[in-house]
């Protein structure tokens, strides 16, 4: 080959990044010059936007038929070091073995991580559903409860966190645990945020009812408070308020994966690279940042695409595309993504859908819920096998969005 696109991460961004540089490239007849090769640990894409949900079996569907099928090749393995000035890159392999693999186009795809904040007790005791594996542990500590003497703290959860993903676990957690404990059990599900308010980037026209929902799914809203400590029986909060909890579930926040700071140039507060409109790296030639590691304009108005599978997907076709044009000689393609919407699920009560940065409701309990239902099964899935079908969904203009 005379040319290699690489590829880090094979998740909704890193994906679709391959898609899309494969396509670019058979288009152009290119396929026997360019090479496109996804470095992951496994060619799989964990379906992380659904990590909250009791049954998360097979919610890291295989990738390696759809490589196969559109010409991507999969190095298993992990990102040591990247040198952007020699275009090298140090991987650990899954068998352990130290590689290096050169690269004349690089897209960092890695996501995002949680973030953990030095709190007392919180790698010890706490909890997350970030990741696939973290959320297994926690599927497996809940099942325990049940064998475990009755008490509050075994029938309490605590969710940290009023953000997306922490509204959503918390509004499980009540069914959850009847579940597993017994219908007629006792349970107690909490869910602490810092702000004086849950969901505070949601704004205040959905928020309302976000509280009611919650409220109706039984979830006890403590809010203006932070986690002071934790430790095997429950925390305390810097307001001095302890609660006995044997599952404390983590959810506050998330950073750019630790491997966007190895990219030269500018980073914002949550560790992202700031692109160009073209998602390429200003100060690092021959490298574009997509998905949760790139701070990108979506439009002409100030917005910023967020750490979500929604923007994923774009930035992902976008920046794949992009590095395979910029090797093929063909126009770079900008990034936009005017549309925004959010569909929140709220567990039993069902889900809130709004539509722009202000977030405008438009459906709500069951209408909402079979429309989350419908970007959590089908939408954010990787196509089938299929070249054709891949292809056909893998330009820079594709968008899903209701």
């Amino acid at each position: 080959m005379e040319k290699r696109i690489v590829i880090i991460g094979s998740g909704f961004a890193g994906l679709w990044a391959a898609l899309a540089a494969a396509r670019a490239i058979d288009l152009q007849g290119a396929s026997d010059r360019i090479e496109v090769v996804v470095v992951s640990p496994r060619p799989a894409l964990v379906i992380r936007p659904r990590l909250y949900e009791a049954a998360i079996e097979n919610m890291d569907p295989d990738l390696s038929a759809l490589f196969a099928a559109t010409g991507v090749k999969h190095f298993a393995g992990k990102i040591e070091h990247i040198h952007t000035r020699t275009r090298r890159l140090e991987i650990t392999s899954t068998a352990g073995e130290l590689n290096e693999l050169s690269y004349d186009r690089l897209v960092l795809a890695t996501g995002s991580t949680l973030y953990t904040p030095p709190v007392p007790g919180l790698e010890a005791f706490g909890f997350n559903v970030d990741q696939h594996d973290d959320a297994r542990v926690l599927q497996a500590h809940l099942a325990e409860l049940a064998g475990k003497p009755p008490s509050s703290a075994r029938n309490t959860v605590v969710v940290v966190g009023g953000g997306f993903t922490g509204i959503e676990t918390a509004a499980e957690m009540p069914a959850r645990l009847r579940k597993i404990l017994g219908e007629d059990t006792p349970v107690r599900a909490v869910l602490i945020e810092c702000a004086d308010q849950v969901g505070p980037e949601m704004g205040d026209t959905p928020r309302p009812i976000i509280e009611a929902a919650l409220t109706e799914c039984g979830v006890e809203l403590v809010t203006g408070t932070r986690v002071e400590l934790i430790d095997a029986d429950g925390l305390l909060t810097t307001s001095g308020e302890r609660i006995d909890a044997a599952t404390v579930v983590w959810t506050a926040g998330a950073r750019a994966h630790p491997l966007a700071a190895q990219i030269p140039g500018a980073h914002d507060a949550l560790g992202r690279i700031e692109v160009d409109a073209y998602l390429r790296a200003p100060e690092a030639d021959a490298v574009f940042a997509t998905g949760d590691v790139a701070h990108a304009a979506t439009d002409a108005l100030g917005n910023v695409a967020a750490m979500s599978c929604q923007h994923a997907l774009s930035l992902g076709r976008v920046a794949g595309y992009n590095a395979a044009a910029s090797l093929l000689d063909l126009p770079q393609h900008p990034y936009s993504q005017p549309k925004y919407v959010t569909c929140l699920d709220l567990g039993p009560w069902g889900a809130l859908y709004t539509e722009g940065w202000d977030r405008q409701v438009r459906l709500t309990r069951e209408e909402g819920k079979q429309l989350k239902r419908e970007i959590n099964t089908k939408w954010i899935y990787p196509p089938a096998a299929d070249k054709a079908a891949a292809f056909a969904v893998a330009n820079p203009d594709f968008v899903i969005v209701p």
